[in-house]
This record gives structure tokens, sequence and C-alpha cells, in this order.
């Protein structure tokens, strides 16, 4: 049984990215993946689809029968409204650098599968200001839209821009090599200052694992092993950050190895002796930290129940 702090903090917390590295899934394979894990035990920690915008027609491909049917067709007329199958599966699409090519893909995709599945958001990566803004006058207007930001330049710019423009930030927590781990001071900088500009981020990749430690970056028998983020860690960090801590207090948070100075329960969500309420919780996941794209779902919920947080 869930409790309410475990409901708050992990409801919708994983975009699955099963094409992306290390698992590299193929587009079938990643579909099925998705759609088993729609009707498994954990589903209610499970986010969106993360699929690239250049491989939306090959999504379409391999979703048919997966996703619900079109509204008036036989298929879709037995099954309940309540039912998972009958729930569009929510996907993000990553765009860029063909941004208007990629742009126009979001558009027709969604109109070929109303009912069916539907593109919540986009993500591209920019550098500048002027990058942003560019990229933004050739998405579709009114798209909830991500802007992964480099973490080795001056943040606050970027972020005044992307809080005018009511867009969101990302950024990336891991890959496959030891290098493309943020290290403790730029992570921490990083959540700081989207809570100090009221700027909600998601995260991708690296946060396999609920706890900071020591694990393979890839699934080959020989991988290299680094010491790789905890997700618990970072958005424990989002909420503390929401409530008034500095990059300096959350760098102890992000470094925390020790899984037991974590605590989800009904009243909450505690790390040591600092203790934020459920709705504390849900409000740092609205208007913060929204999710985290993995190439696994199995392994965030495979390390959560050797916790005993989920059941």
């Amino acid at each position: 049984m869930t409790t309410r702090g475990t409901e708050a903090l992990l409801g919708g917390l994983v975009d699955y990215a099963g094409l992306f590295p290390p698992a590299g899934l193929g587009m079938a394979e990643a579909v099925s993946e998705y759609q088993a894990h729609r009707g498994g035990a954990a589903a209610f920690m499970l986010g969106r689809f993360v699929v690239p915008a250049a491989r939306l027609d090959e999504l379409e491909e391999k979703g048919k029968g997966r996703w619900p049917a079109k509204a008036g067709s036989g298929a879709a007329s037995e099954r309940g409204p309540g039912s998972p199958e009958a729930s569009p599966w929510p996907l993000t699409a990553l765009v860029g650098p063909a941004l208007e090519a990629h742009a126009e893909a979001v558009l027709d995709f969604a109109a070929r599968h109303t009912g069916q599945a539907r593109i919540d958001a986009v993500e591209l990566s920019a550098r500048s200001a002027a990058e942003i803004e560019a990229s933004l006058a050739v998405l579709p207007v009114g798209m909830l839209t991500y802007v992964e930001l480099p973490l080795d330049g001056d943040l606050d710019p970027l972020l005044a821009v992307l809080r005018e423009r009511r867009v969101r930030a990302k950024v990336r927590t891991g890959g496959v090599v030891p290098e493309a781990i943020p290290d403790l001071p730029s992570l921490a900088r990083f959540i700081e200052a989207c809570a100090r500009a009221r700027v909600a981020f998601k995260a991708t990749a690296g946060l396999h694992h609920p706890v900071r430690g020591v694990h393979p970056l890839t699934y080959e028998k020989d991988a290299t092993r680094a010491t790789m983020h905890g997700f618990l860690n970072v958005f424990t960090a989002a909420a503390l950050a929401r409530a008034g801590m500095k990059a300096d207090e959350l760098e102890a948070v992000i470094g925390e190895e020790d899984p037991a100075a974590f605590r989800l329960d009904e009243s909450g969500l505690a790390w040591r002796e600092r203790r934020l309420d459920v709705a504390a919780v849900s409000a740092m996941r609205r208007d913060l930290a929204h999710s985290f794209g993995s190439c696994s779902f199995q392994e965030p919920v495979a390390g959560l129940r050797a916790l005993g947080m989920i059941a």
C-alpha cells in the first residue's frame, strides 16, 4: 500500500525513454514495454513515452493495436472509459535541430491520433537566450516545452527567458560515460536557480536508482561503474529548494548515500531532520520538479521496492 507522501512524490514521475541509451530498445520493443508498464502495479509512477519527433512515423506504425482505437470504432466502443486501453498515450517529442520539420511532424501526428496518443510536451536543447527565442518561434504556440540548458554558464539569463516565455527547463543528470554526470555543485546550483526563478524543470538520463551510489553506467557485462545521482536525492532537493534551501545545503541532499535518510509516509517526505508535508511535496511536483526521463522503468521501481517504499 502506498502512502500519501509516496503518491505525492512519485505519481507520474518517470517518463519512459526506452528508445535511448543505455537501453536503446527498438521501437516495437519499447512500445511493448510501455504498454506493459501501463497495466503494471507501479503504473501510478509512469509518465510520458519519450520519442524523437523524427521517429513519430515509426511510432505510428508500431503503435497500431497498442493504443486506443479512434472514437466511434467497434474496438473503442467495447472499452470502458476508465480502462487503461481507453486512455490516450501521453507522449513527449524530442525536437531539433530540424525544428521546422519536427514541429510539422508533431502537429500532423497529433491531428491523426486524437484520442489515441497525445503529444503533451516537446523537448529541445539551447545554449543561449537567442537560441531559445529562435526555437520557440518555430514550435507550435502553447505547446508545453522543456529546454535543456547547459550547466557550465550563467543560468539566470536563460531562466529569465524561460520564465517570460512560460516554458520549462531540462537538466541532464547523467549518461553512459562518467563525464556526463554533473558534479554536486553544478546540479545544486541548477535546482536552486530554478526555484529562485520559479521555472519548473525535468531531468533526463542517469536517474535509474532511488539513492546516489556507485552503479554500472550501461548494461554491458564489463560496464564502467561510477557514482550516479539518485532520483530521491534530486526531487527531495527540489522540494527543499522550493522551501528556501540554498545550493550549499542542497549539495548534502543530492550527495546523500544513506537510503535510511529518506522517508516517505502518510505525512509527507523527510530527509534526515528536515520534513515536508504532503501539500509541500505536491506543490513541488506541480510548480518546480515535474519528472525525469529514464530508459528503464523497471530499475527505479525495483529500487524503491528494495527500500520498502512501494509494494
